[in-house]
């Protein structure tokens, strides 16, 4: 990956305006997503957790200021340990994304969730891109993935897709005024062409053969349905061991 110069892309005038519409539906979705351990992948500049009601935050990138610097494809965490996972235009700058997709699949918990971002090449940005023959900058140097593609490599893992979004169906100008002019473009493609967004985002649920989330049971619940033999303890007792 290239975070240092993509982070200096968003900094522009468009790269700006598009980041703002990403934290934006980001903060939308993190913000009902549960759990204990979340974990940002790339680009260490921008909070991309910010609204997540976890308790445990982690940026990891291969610069600072992350607090693990590592490889994407080879993370130092332990299996099934982490409940989010936020990879914001992650793949589509690595020599190996779908290793990276698999260290994903490994370090979530059962029922765990990962969010992806990515530029489409179905899209204004793909077709600017594809006109750039140089590709000597970002972020029109990356490998845009399409959504079908991500999509295969997620089910492959048994990463369930499960919510998208698409935005940014305007030209890909960095005058603010000449984006101004076209914004209209923004409505019309939201409306009639859906697919053609300029940035897409993936939500994916890591899916465990056999195993079922269930309700923690209160203790009236369990006192109903207590079996000859067992006991439910008060709310001030305290488990121990029955002498022999």
């Amino acid at each position: 990956m290239h975070s240092a110069t993509l982070t200096n892309w968003f900094h522009t005038p468009l790269g700006a305006d598009m980041m703002a519409r990403e934290q934006a539906v980001l903060d939308s979705i993190l913000a009902d997503i549960f759990g204990f351990h979340a974990l940002q992948v790339g680009l260490p500049d921008f909070p991309f957790l910010r609204a997540s009601r976890m308790s445990h935050h982690m940026v990891l990138a291969e610069i600072s200021p992350a607090q693990l610097i590592a490889l994407p494809q080879e993370m130092p965490i332990a299996s099934q340990s982490i409940d989010l996972v936020v990879l914001a235009h992650v793949l589509e700058f690595a020599e190996s994304p779908h290793a990276i997709l698999r260290e994903v699949e490994r370090i979530l918990v059962p029922e765990g969730r990962v969010i992806i971002t990515g530029f489409n090449p179905w899209s204004l940005w793909g077709l600017r891109q594809s006109l750039d023959l140089r590709r000597d900058h970002h972020p029109w140097d990356g490998q845009f993935i399409s959504l079908p593609r991500v999509k295969d490599w997620l089910n492959l893992l048994n990463l369930e897709v499960n919510a998208g979004r698409l935005w940014g169906y305007g030209l890909p100008l960095q005058s603010p005024a000449w984006r101004t002019r076209f914004e209209f473009l923004e409505k019309m493609g939201d409306r009639w062409w859906g697919v053609a967004g300029g940035v897409y985002m993936l939500e994916a649920v890591k899916r465990v053969a056999g195993m079922r989330l269930v309700q923690r049971l209160s203790l009236k619940q369990a006192a109903a349905f207590r079996m000859p033999g067992l006991t439910v303890p008060h709310r001030s007792s305290s488990f121990h061991r029955d002498p022999p």
